[in-house]
């Protein structure tokens, strides 16, 4: 029976996952962790009785300790806490799914205790991607990408030499306001941000997929994950969300990983890698859907996929401050006091004026993360 931990474990993925545990019987929850919702985090630790569980604030963590007094389950909380259920004993592969650079240092934990990872926290490659994959490497821990798109590349790379891929075709939905210009999306609200017309993420993640940075983070993702120069990493919308991603080899071959869109799919390949085990749900039906429609990205109108690729070709700690940027403009227009066209604004300005370090420690990319956030708050 295989052991994992849950990082994000109330979320969209951590949630998902638990669906997947549920289905198959045979993997043993050890560790699970979430910031604040103890209602759902105390139903997971009684349904899976893990060792241990982390809240993020001491204050709630006292409140879940009250709460599961009868069952015999260890509750922490802060980063400590954070790095206690990245390296609980008895876990063989941690899924990193919580949101933000917080996953930096319990992803790191998890691999010096010699941990596999589940990766569906993007931040930790976008920002510490030069520490993570060498450690990685050197520990001999693998990187399971339960992102769709990067796990379709993962899978269509089974058996091939890394050596022949020419490009990588990272796929995008384009997201809910695709086709649409500027002027169009002056007075675009939250509520319209959040209705992303094939996939059931987090707000954070649906915002990103509206303003396209969330494409442009995973072509930073995708460069680390696969050992890619950033000129061999392409976008292209594919708005049906049927095929997840491509790669085309040195022959001109294009072999592409399709399905329809459920996040279980990925989830559960990262959980059982190298094996397939049967998934239930939808199936697709290529006389149903017709056709597939391919289309080049509008980074005219969706200026967060090019501030991406600006960040990725000029590395050290400027992938930290798009990130940083976004982070804080998406959690600003969520709450209503920007429009939706300041997110990529913010993010480049941010961009142009907090300093350049070539090659950031895990120290200088929290600094960097700091120094980005309070200077946003300084001027918007």
């Amino acid at each position: 029976m295989k052991k994992i931990a849950v990082l994000g474990s109330t979320g969209s993925i951590g949630t998902q996952t638990l669906e997947v545990v549920r289905a198959n019987q045979d993997i043993q929850v050890t560790a699970l962790a979430a910031r604040s919702n103890l209602v759902v985090l105390e139903a997971q630790i009684r349904e899976f009785l893990p060792k241990l569980a982390c809240v993020w604030e001491e204050d709630r963590a006292e409140e879940l300790r009250k709460k599961t007094a009868d069952l015999s389950v260890r509750i922490v909380s802060g980063m400590e806490g954070l790095i206690e259920a990245a390296t609980e004993s008895e876990a063989e592969l941690v899924v990193t799914a919580v949101v933000g650079m917080i996953g930096i240092r319990p992803t790191i934990a998890a691999i010096e205790a010699g941990k596999d990872i589940a990766l569906a926290n993007k931040e930790t490659l976008v920002t510490a991607g030069h520490l993570i994959i060498p450690l990685a490497q050197k520990k001999q821990v693998k990187i399971l990408p339960v992102d769709s798109e990067h796990s379709a590349i993962f899978q269509v790379l089974q058996g091939e030499d890394k050596k022949t891929i020419s490009r990588i075709l990272l796929t995008a939905s384009g997201g809910p306001f695709r086709g649409r210009t500027k002027e169009e999306m002056k007075e675009i609200r939250p509520e319209d941000a959040l209705r992303h017309p094939n996939w059931t993420m987090g707000k954070k993640i649906t915002i990103d997929s509206a303003t396209m940075v969330n494409k442009g983070l995973e072509v930073i993702e995708a460069k680390w994950l696969f050992g890619v120069e950033p000129e061999q990493i392409e976008v292209v919308v594919q708005p049906q969300s049927v095929i997840h991603s491509m790669v085309e080899f040195a022959d001109g071959g294009v072999l592409a990983q399709l399905g329809t869109p459920d996040m279980k799919l990925p989830i559960q390949y990262a959980l059982y890698y190298p094996k397939r085990r049967y998934l239930a749900g939808q199936r697709l039906d290529f006389a149903k859907l017709g056709q597939i429609t391919l289309e080049a990205p509008d980074m005219e109108n969706f200026r967060g996929l090019a501030l991406a690729y600006q960040a990725l070709f000029k590395g050290g700690n400027m992938p930290t401050i798009l990130n940083a940027a976004n982070e804080l403009a998406v959690r600003r227009f969520l709450e209503g006091s920007i429009r939706f066209l300041e997110i990529p604004e913010i993010i480049e300005a941010s961009m142009q004026a907090i300093p350049y370090r070539e090659y950031p420690s895990v120290e200088q990319i929290l600094e960097t993360e700091q120094e980005t956030y309070e200077w946003i708050e300084s001027r918007w």
